[in-house]
């Protein structure tokens, strides 16, 4: 997705090898416009797939998730990283390692929002070691459920996740797939150079 790369090129950070900093538009202040077509193209994405819910996980999915779901015309469940004094009892949880944060969190879910007739798509706003995409698939099956596909704003193709995923089955869509990072320097993945090579 062009206008994600261009402003990945503006407004991001490479901090190190592993680290991107986009929190102009993203992970701290959100650009409404730019996730409204960030929705869109999920949303085009995946238009084949009867899709009635989308999960995500607090708090940088919810903004890419609320306009694909408004664009697919579903309902929105995120997946909360703290406890609430409203989310006690029949709650599906699963645990997920940030390697950003070093720290594990346990997330969850109402299971009144996710049943067997569901077709999930999950959505979020990185995808480098595959672990919250993995606690969020979790979620899914615990409420046998089926599973749409994957879609992440930004993954580090660089590191493990992607291929995790694609291996394990799942159909993963990734708008904007980083080669490497060094400090100050952003490299995208060529997909017309990497289609022709399949």
């Amino acid at each position: 997705m062009e206008l994600l790369k261009e402003k990945i090129i503006k407004e991001g950070t490479a901090l190190s090898e592993s680290v991107l900093k986009v929190d102009s538009f993203l992970n701290h202040q959100i650009d409404p416009v730019l996730m409204q077509e960030v929705g869109r193209e999920f949303a085009r994405k995946f238009s084949n797939k009867n899709i009635t819910k989308i999960l995500t996980i607090e708090s940088s999915g919810i903004a890419p998730s609320v306009m694909a779901g408004l664009e697919l015309g579903v309902p929105v469940i995120f997946a909360r990283k703290r406890k609430s004094l409203t989310l006690t009892t029949d709650l599906l949880t699963s645990s997920v390692y940030s390697f950003t944060k070093q720290e594990s969190n346990e997330i969850s879910i109402s299971n009144k929002y996710i049943n067997e007739q569901d077709t999930v798509l999950i959505i979020d706003d990185f995808l480098a070691k595959g672990e919250a995409a993995l606690g969020l698939i979790d979620l899914v099956k615990q409420a046998n459920a089926q599973i749409a596909g994957i879609g992440i704003v930004i993954e580090k193709a660089f590191q493990e996740g992607g291929q995790k995923l694609r291996t394990q089955g799942y159909h993963v869509e990734s708008l904007a797939r980083i080669e490497a990072l060094e400090e100050g320097k952003i490299t995208f993945i060529n997909e017309k150079e990497e289609e022709t090579a399949i």
